[in-house]
Parts: C-alpha cells; structure tokens; sequence
C-alpha cells in the first residue's frame, strides 16, 4: 500500500492527540508514514507534539512525526492536509462572542455575528494557505474542520484549485446517538440529512433499510425540553443542536446576557488545564478531560473520510460539498451539508430533492448570508459585509448591523487589513 504524507495546519490545537489517537488506530488500513504538525504558536505546538510524540512511541508504530512553524515545510508533498486553525485564538473567540451581545443579539463562534466576524478573519488566511498547496501538493486533498466549516469550505471551494471537503462532527454524532438507542452499528444507520453546516435537520433514520424515524423519535422524547418537543412534533424532524439559537432566540440571548462567562472564556480555562496535563512526560495517551474541550468523534470523522478517499470505499458520509444540484431549492455554486458517496475522486452528493416549506426559507436565507460573507471577506466589500448582517436573520435591523459591523472591524483590525484603505475605514 503507498504510505502516506499527513498535514495538520493548526496542529499545536489541544483536539491534535483526539485525531492522532484516530492515525494510530487506523494505521494498518491508512498507512501514514509521515505525520507533520505546522502551527504558528510554537510553545504550543512543542507541548501538543511532545505528547503525540509519546503517543507514537507507545503505540510502536513506525509514524515519522515533524513539528514546525514553517507552513511551506508542513504542505510540501502531503496527500491530506486538516485545517483546524483559529484565527487571532481563543481571545478572538471570546471577543465574537462578546461584541453582539452589546448589540442586543446573539454571540456565537459559528453562527450569526460572532461566526461572521470568525469567518472575516479566517477566510483570507484559508485562502493562503490554498495557495501554498496549489504550489506544494497540488494533489492533496484538504479536510476543512477550520470554523464556520461551511462558509470557509464555500470559500475554498470558489476562490481556490485545492480538492476540498468540509467536515463537522454533528452528523456523526448524530449516528452514534441513534445506533445506540436502537442497539446496532453506526454502519447500519442512514440518515436523510439536509441543510448546511450548523443549520441542518435529519428528516428520516433508517436502520438496515428500515424507517426507525417514529421508533427515535418517542425515545427521544424524555430528553428533551417541552418546547424542544413542541418543536420535533411541529417538523417531525430532529433538528441539528444549533438551531436553538433560532428556535430560542429570546431565551438564548437573555441566558447569554447573564451568564458570568461565555463558552469561550470556558473553553479557555478548559485549554490552559489540558496543556498542563499535556506536559507530564508519563501522559502517553488522550487524557479523559479533553473530552471537556468538545469535539466527540472528531478524530473518526476525519479518519473514515481520508480512508474512504484512500481506499475508494465509495461508502456515504455526510459532508460539506458544492451543493451540484443536490437540494433544488438552493444554488448549485453554495456549500451545502448532505449525505455524499465518499471514494477515490472525493465526495458526490446525493439528491435530497426539496426542503420543505418550514426549512427552506431560514435555510435559503442563511446561505444567502453566507454567500455574501464570502464575497466580502475576499474583496473588502463593506456595502457585502453589512448585506450579510441585515440578511441574517439573528441580527437584521440596520442600526444594529451598522454598530454590530464597525464595532467588529475596529475589534478586529489587525487580522482585516482588505477592509482598511489608506484613508481608513468607511461604514
């Protein structure tokens, strides 16, 4: 079997022994025989990597492993690249989450106008790094976990060459769930999955060919809040966890405003504890509190799509792909999140036909949203920009967009020098 170059761009992350836990396992049927982690912050990254070091060592499989700073020595000649970058880190998460809430409306890293401000950030540096692999692995495939996953996958997909697949644990954490409720392997489960990456629904579960949808869904029941039923029975589908920041709004927000800490100042004490952990040289394996940090199954994830593309299994996985025709009521050219037949020349959606009449039009307008926020995070567009936040429908009104948009820019000036003309700024 040809062994393989593996690249991780962010891998002085504190999810890194998660997916090296996953290589180590996996080694036989996807045979990594380098394992290079690039990160910018290198007392991290020498923290994270002096641990899958030991990881490596104890598992007595003969993976290469290199750490570096340099991104040029990370991408050159790697078959898979996994991007799982932060741009300005925890710090800017924290200020996403802040900043709306001073605005009245919902602060979150990924959805609304915390995940427009991430992907602001992020999306010029995706596209930099596209182009080093164009120049350095043209024929790698790039696995995109970098947040929001959806719109930066959309950017990659239209403003770069690079083969890349959006991923994002929920679906799989979907199965998992729903396998073992009904006693069987996650294998034995398809999901009829629709939507986009953190706005998305499963509207039928079979298992082993079956409709189990009304078996779930009364056995679900019990975990769920009242309204949360309320909502289940008015779709009678189950909806993706993030979508209680629409169905919820109100609730959300006033929770939001007053708790102490956001998720991510939590997160951050999360991060400091496990990179003290990581430092004891008898660690030699995932410590159980990285499961504080988030991010179940994230490793298997990413796995079974590489070794799926490896081995053309041609097996189906639910990823992010240019949508192709696969929801009608949405436009080709967008990134959509959906079942794909997953082989050698990557993923294939399958039709998923219409949404229905109560998931199409937050769907539609969200992926508006999206695509805008696209355009104006890789041509500077301010008029785009504040389109995206009128257009969301988690913000909206124009004077709070107007705020929400020049507190965000002046917040994040550094890491948005498209917006920024010699004459300065003009909302």
């Amino acid at each position: 079997m040809r062994q393989l170059t593996l690249t991780v761009i962010g891998g002085g992350s504190t999810y890194t022994p998660e997916l090296v836990e996953g290589v180590i396992k996996n080694f036989e049927v996807f045979p990594v025989k380098e394992l290079r982690l690039m990160d910018i912050d290198e007392e991290k990254l020498n923290i994270v990597g002096g641990l899958v070091k030991r990881m490596l060592e104890s598992s007595n499989v003969p993976i290469k492993l290199l750490l570096t700073i340099d991104r040029k020595i990370a991408l050159n000649g790697a078959d898979f690249v996994i991007s799982q970058i932060r741009v300005g880190g925890i710090k800017a998460r924290i200020r996403d989450e802040r900043i709306p809430l001073e605005f009245g409306v919902i602060g979150q890293e990924t959805t609304g106008a915390g995940g427009f401000a991430n992907a602001l950030r992020t999306i010029p540096v995706m596209l930099d790094i596209a182009k080093d692999i164009e120049k350095l692995s043209n024929n790698a495939w790039l696995i995109n976990f970098t947040n929001p996953s959806g719109i930066v996958t959309e950017a990659l997909l239209r403003y770069s060459k690079v083969k890349t697949i959006g991923l994002c644990n929920v679906p799989i954490n979907f199965l998992y769930r729903f396998a073992s409720i009904l006693g069987v392997d996650i294998k034995d489960i398809y999901l009829d999955y629709v939507g986009l990456n953190h706005l998305s629904w499963v509207r039928k579960i079979y298992s082993k060919g079956n409709d189990v949808t009304n078996e779930i869904l009364e056995k679900i029941k019990g975990n769920l809040s009242q309204k949360e039923r309320e909502i289940v029975k008015s779709i009678d589908m189950i909806p993706n966890g993030y979508l209680h920041y629409y169905y919820f709004k109100d609730e959300v927000l006033e929770t939001q405003k007053s708790s102490e800490k956001t998720r991510g100042e939590i997160v951050l004490e999360v991060e400091e504890k496990l990179l003290e952990r990581y430092k004891d040289e008898s660690l030699r394996e995932k410590p159980v509190e990285l499961s504080q940090r988030g991010g179940a199954h994230y490793s298997e994830a990413a796995v079974e799509l590489m070794k799926s593309i490896y081995l053309d299994r041609k097996d189906i996985q639910i990823v992010n792909v240019i949508n192709n025709g696969s929801i009608i009521d949405l436009p080709d050219n967008g990134v959509v999140e959906v079942p794909c037949i997953i082989g050698g020349n990557g993923a294939t959606p399958i039709s998923m036909g219409r949404l229905e009449p109560y998931i199409r039009g937050l769907t539609q307008t969200v992926k508006y949203y999206e695509q805008l926020t696209v355009e104006s995070a890789v041509e500077g567009d301010i008029k785009k920009a504040r389109q995206a936040l009128l257009v969301h429908p988690l913000v909206g009104a124009k004077a709070v967009a107007e705020g929400l948009l020049e507190k965000i820019l002046e917040g994040n000036k550094e890491f948005l020098p498209q917006f920024f003309r010699r004459q300065g700024i003009c909302i």
